[in-house]
């Protein structure tokens, strides 16, 4: 049976990258808090019984969290437009100008199709793992990343950043997990 403190060490690893998941999927960094926040709070509530169902609990809130965005997104209050302010330092190059194509990529994609792309190449989650989090088969995970990645490939022309097939566009930074591709550049 986990305990409290086995909850607090669990959720101060892991909610930094709950949240840059959260942000990937929504796009708003406040919105992204608040889920990810939810989703810590119903991490903890089922903490002790998770303890006898599973042994990943980072999958687990994952799955968590994406329930979590599409029930806010059915909130009526969900269609607020929110507006950040500009920053007071000047644009950092064409890394920031990569980062922002790549979102506005993203976010052509329907959530569900931006789910399986998250799962399959930023978080480096395999056709199996994905399909289990989005409750999916295996031939719609796979079948819907080619598209999405088509769609992808696309809007973004002669500056694929993906490199997820080939895996030659990592950039420096922290990694999560293997796919430091699609990640790096959010």
């Amino acid at each position: 049976m986990r305990n409290e403190a086995d909850f607090t060490a669990f959720a101060e690893a892991n909610a930094i990258r709950l949240r840059q998941i959260a942000y990937l999927m929504c796009r708003d960094w406040h919105l992204a808090q608040d889920l990810t926040q939810t989703t810590l709070t119903k991490m903890y509530l089922a903490w002790n019984r998770l303890a006898r169902q599973s042994s990943d609990p980072f999958s687990y809130a994952r799955k968590v969290l994406l329930n979590t965005l599409l029930d806010h997104k059915r909130l009526r209050s969900s269609s607020e437009l929110t507006v950040d302010q500009l920053p007071d330092r000047a644009e950092q190059g064409d890394s920031t100008a990569e980062r922002l194509t790549l979102l506005d990529a993203l976010e052509l994609l329907p959530r569900r199709d931006r789910a399986i792309v998250l799962l399959r190449y930023w978080e480096d989650q395999s056709v199996e793992a994905t399909a289990e989090i989005l409750g999916l088969s295996n031939s719609v995970v796979k079948s819907q990343s080619m598209r999405a990645l088509a769609v992808l490939r696309q809007h973004l022309g002669d500056r694929t950043l993906l490199g997820a097939a080939t895996g030659d566009a990592r950039v420096p930074g922290p990694r999560v997990g293997a796919g430091a591709d699609l990640r790096a550049r959010a």
